[in-house]
C-alpha cells in the first residue's frame, strides 16, 4: 500500500497536530513549525553553496535538530502520542558556540554594521539568518499566548541565527569578498 501525500481534510483549511488535534492552518504553533521547515529549506540552500566538508556536516546536523524542532512544535502538549520525538540537547547549543569560535578565529574585527551581500552564498547565509529570527518570534508569541515550547527550543534557534551572521561573514571572508559597511546618510 503506498501513502498518498495529499489529504482532504487540508481543504478546508484545518490540518492535524500529532496527536489528532485539529488546529486551523493559520495558528501560530502551524506558521512557526511551518517557518522552521522554511529555515530547513533555506539551510539546504546554503549548504550548496558551502564547499568546506565541516560546515556541510554541521549545516546537516542543524537541518536534524530543526526536523526535531519542527516535530516538537508540532506536537500537542495536551496529549500523548505514541510517536517518540527526538529532544534537543544542551550540546547542539555548545556546538554551534564552539563553531562559531572557530570561524570567528579567521576573522577580521567587525568595525560597522555590515550589509548583506557580495556573494551569493553570503547572501544565502544571511536570509536564513532571517528567516532564524522570524522563526524565533513566532516562538516567543507562542510562549506569550502561554502555549508551551522547550526553552531549549528558544535559545537553540536564537544562537542558530547567531551562527548564521557568523558563517556569512566566515563563507565571505573564505571566498574572498569584501565585506559592505553600513555606512548611514546623516
Amino acid at each position: 500500500m503506498s501513502f498518498k501525500i495529499y489529504t482532504k481534510t487540508g481543504d478546508k483549511g484545518k490540518t492535524s497536530l500529532i496527536g489528532g488535534t485539529k488546529v486551523p492552518k493559520s495558528d501560530i504553533r502551524i506558521d512557526a513549525y511551518g517557518t522552521v521547515d522554511e529555515l530547513n529549506s533555506y539551510i539546504g540552500l546554503v549548504n550548496d553553496h558551502i564547499a568546506d566538508p565541516d560546515t556541510k556536516n554541521l549545516l546537516k546536523e542543524i537541518q536534524d535538530r530543526l526536523f526535531t524542532i519542527g516535530a516538537a512544535l508540532a506536537c500537542d502538549p495536551d496529549k500523548e502520542t505514541k510517536l517518540k520525538i527526538p529532544d534537543l540537547h544542551e550540546a547542539d547549543i555548545t556546538l554551534l558556540e564552539k563553531s562559531m569560535d572557530q570561524m570567528d578565529e579567521d576573522l577580521p574585527v567587525m568595525k560597522s554594521f555590515i550589509l548583506p551581500g557580495g556573494h551569493v552564498a553570503v547572501s544565502t547565509c544571511h536570509i536564513a539568518r532571517c528567516i532564524c529570527r522570524r522563526t524565533e518570534r513566532l516562538c516567543v508569541g507562542m510562549q506569550e499566548q502561554h502555549m508551551f515550547i522547550e526553552p531549549l527550543v528558544l535559545k537553540y534557534i536564537n544562537r542558530l541565527s547567531d551562527y548564521l551572521f557568523v558563517l556569512a561573514r566566515w563563507v565571505g571572508h573564505k571566498l574572498g569578498v569584501d565585506e559592505i559597511p553600513w555606512k548611514p546618510r546623516v
